[in-house]
């Protein structure tokens, strides 16, 4: 471990020196994956170096544990040492473990309603409303990409981008089928109703992740559908992309503008596509999959919200709370923090540091 810690600590320096090279400064591309490479590292060098300060300063214990005066306060000084060095060696091992080059990224979110008709569609709606509370607290931004309202309220389907630094390690376990067990307001005998929605999260691609050979893509456009009223438009702006090698459709309406439509819809496309990328590699690579939580596939059915009781359940991971409404109107992170634990948990099973 300590081998591998003094090879980052090389490597962080030699980035600083990088970054202070006049020839990087005017490379663009070039100073943001450094500057990138840097931030990821700085936390774990950052420990590092307290790390040797603790194991100095136990050193300087010892010595004192020689003089009889000072023999006492000594030996309580090392055992107050030694645990906080147990602890910073659990956190450096963490930090140690394979890195998700995706993890920084912004991430494309689709929403489904599923089984459950008008209910599926509503729950759909609660799910993007449950993301954009979570996500506010973060500062970051999310821009609709597009997006299709049920008739009784929610979305049948809606994508969306969440902008922010880290998005994609804080929302990557919420792939799957999310369960809404509650009454509708629709349902005149009170009967509780089981209802779905599938949530699909992929990292965005960036410009040097997935190269799309546009000649692969069959671009139509059509007049934007809608529910009616002023907001309706009535100019052929919205745009449908099929990508014909893997029979992809992407299609794009939130914009009047058809050049804007068509943007948002190739950036959805590039995702899906690298997204698919991913996937095939990971089912290549049996280990990695199996230190992974869950499939990621939207048939999976991984939490289920009861409202009822005022529970949610997280089902690959045990995981269950009597906060549903806290929950919903932004304090997912309780969830979200026990999923990034649990796999860290796995990958030390299957990794040695």
């Amino acid at each position: 471990m300590i081998n591998r810690l003094d090879a980052i600590e090389k490597r962080y320096n030699e980035i600083s020196n990088e970054l202070s090279n006049p020839e990087v400064v005017s490379d663009i591309k070039k100073m943001t994956e450094l500057s990138k490479e840097q931030r990821r590292l700085t936390k774990t060098v950052e420990i590092y170096k307290k790390y040797k300060e603790v194991l100095s300063d136990i050193e300087t214990a010892k010595e004192m544990a020689k003089d009889p005066e000072m023999q006492e306060f000594a030996k309580e000084e090392i055992a107050n040492l030694n645990k906080l060095v147990e602890d910073m060696n659990k956190e450096l091992e963490i930090l140690l473990l394979p890195h998700d080059p995706n993890d920084e990224k912004n991430v494309i979110v689709e929403i489904r309603g599923a089984a459950g008709g008008d209910e599926a569609n509503i729950f759909a709606g609660d799910l993007f409303d449950m993301y954009t509370h979570y996500i506010n607290q973060f500062g970051w931004k999310i821009e609709v990409l597009n997006e299709e309202p049920g008739t009784a309220g929610g979305f049948s389907q809606i994508e969306f981008m969440i902008k922010g630094e880290g998005a994609y390690s804080k929302l990557k376990y919420e792939s799957g089928a999310h369960r809404v067990q509650r009454v509708p307001e629709t349902e005149s005998q009170g009967r509780v109703h089981t209802s779905t929605a599938t949530v699909l999260v992929m990292p965005e691609a960036e410009e040097f992740d997935y190269e799309l050979d546009e000649s692969e893509v069959r671009i139509d456009i059509t007049r934007a559908s809608g529910n009616g009223g002023q907001g309706v438009n009535t100019t052929d702006s919205a745009v449908r992309l099929t990508h014909i090698p893997t029979g992809i459709i992407v299609y794009s309406q939130t914009e009047r503008s058809q050049i804007k439509n068509k943007e948002k819809a190739f950036k959805i496309l590039k995702t899906r596509l690298y997204d698919l990328k991913l996937r095939e590699q990971e089912a290549a690579n049996a280990a990695e999959r199996k230190s992974k939580i869950g499939t990621g596939d939207r048939s999976e059915k991984i939490r289920t919200y009861n409202y009822p009781q005022n529970r949610v359940t997280d089902h690959r991971i045990g995981f269950t709370s009597m906060n549903l409404d806290r929950i919903m109107t932004g304090d997912l992170g309780v969830i979200i923090e026990a999923l990034i634990t649990e796999n860290q948990r796995l990958e030390l099973e299957n990794h040695e540091i």
